[in-house]
């Protein structure tokens, strides 16, 4: 799935005299790269945000396909430019922040924390535009197609949905952080309950699991639930039918008369893998790590296309697809197995805590 016609950006917000020459950078370099700009455009694929530090507003999208880089002059930077910035980020719903130092450079934090800085200097918006580009052309898929048509002997569950829950409650003793880096360290408490009503974060609801049921179906974990009290079908825990290309969104089957949730935005993820390796039984994300696994090589956002695909490969290049670990650059680590309890035997007592950042 690669970029479209649709590969349009703004600019929103005054644009103070001190980034004027960072704004005109950054036009002519997207411009340049087969972007098309136009600041009429109803859902622009990528909006350049530029922030006033004092009253940091967002963008608000009319489109769920839109991402938004949010862009604001420092004249110094601080010592420790991921608690400055984290909460510039959250504040204004932003998928990227660029924090601009003229004749310095710029400092770039992601909401699953990339960090990343980028002197001044020759091919500096080249740079500039390397570090965005990877979010710009990203395409999420995030839409479900619910068919209430699941078998009614799998109404209650089976075997496979009671190791998943099994399997919930041990992650959650291991007391893995529920984001890639311990962010009650970086948000003030106010920044903290936005930040979680807004992304969902609770318990190990930035995880996700999934075991596979029969040749093209799966069941997995639902978008921001309890990982540990996973109990009730359609809701908690979903079976994956298939993947919509046409409507780029995930089919699933859930019992008829109930309110289902989301499924877990990881699931395009797990549906390409299951898809080319049907000797993987299992697959776990956890916000952690593992020393010398591979990883993907930009910190796309989670539940795109493009994520998915960078997995993907690592995991069809390893010696074996159906026992493997591939670190997410900044973000954590998804896991194959033969089953669940494989997967967990083989990383008990060997998880870092905390993912390294780059």
């Amino acid at each position: 799935m690669e970029r479209t016609d649709a590969a349009v950006f703004a600019f929103h917000g005054e644009i103070p005299p001190e980034l004027r020459g960072f704004a005109d950078g950054i036009k002519g370099v997207f411009l340049q790269n087969g972007y098309a700009f136009d600041p009429q455009h109803e859902s622009p694929r990528l909006v350049i945000n530029f922030l006033d530090p004092e009253h940091p507003r967002p963008y608000r999208r009319r489109a769920k396909a839109t991402f938004v880089v949010s862009v604001m002059a420092s004249m110094r930077m601080p010592e420790d430019p991921i608690k400055a910035l984290y909460p510039y980020l959250v504040r204004a719903l932003s998928n990227m922040m660029v924090a601009y130092t003229p004749g310095e450079g710029a400092h770039f934090l992601t909401l699953e924390l990339g960090h990343y800085v980028e002197p001044e200097g020759p091919s500096f918006f080249d740079r500039v535009y390397a570090r965005i580009n990877p979010i710009a052309c990203s395409v999420l898929v995030i839409d479900n197609i619910f068919e209430p048509d699941l078998e009614p002997e799998l109404w209650e569950g089976d075997a496979l949905t009671a190791e998943l829950a099994r399997a919930g409650r041990k992650l959650a003793e291991w007391d893995l952080l529920p984001a890639p880096f311990p962010i009650e360290e970086i948000l003030p408490p106010e920044d903290l309950r936005h930040v979680k009503r807004l992304y969902g974060i609770g318990g190990l609801s930035y995880g996700n699991l999934s075991v596979r049921k029969d040749s093209h179906r799966f069941w997995m974990s639902a978008s921001g639930v309890d990982k540990s009290n996973l109990r009730e079908i359609g809701r908690d825990i979903l079976m994956v039918k298939d993947y919509d290309p046409e409507k780029n969104a995930m089919i699933l089957q859930v019992p008829p008369n109930i309110t289902p949730r989301r499924v877990s935005v990881d699931a395009i993820e797990h549906w390409m893998i299951y898809r080319e390796h049907p000797e993987v039984g299992a697959i776990i994300h956890v916000h952690a790590w593992m020393e010398g696994v591979p990883s993907t090589p930009f910190n796309y956002p989670c539940g795109t296309y493009q994520l998915a695909e960078a997995v993907a490969e690592k995991i069809r290049e390893a010696p074996d697809p159906s026992r493997t670990v591939v670190g997410l650059k900044n973000h954590g680590l998804t896991i194959t197995g033969r089953s669940i309890e494989d997967i967990l035997s083989r990383i008990d007592g060997r998880l870092v805590r905390q993912v390294p950042m780059s």
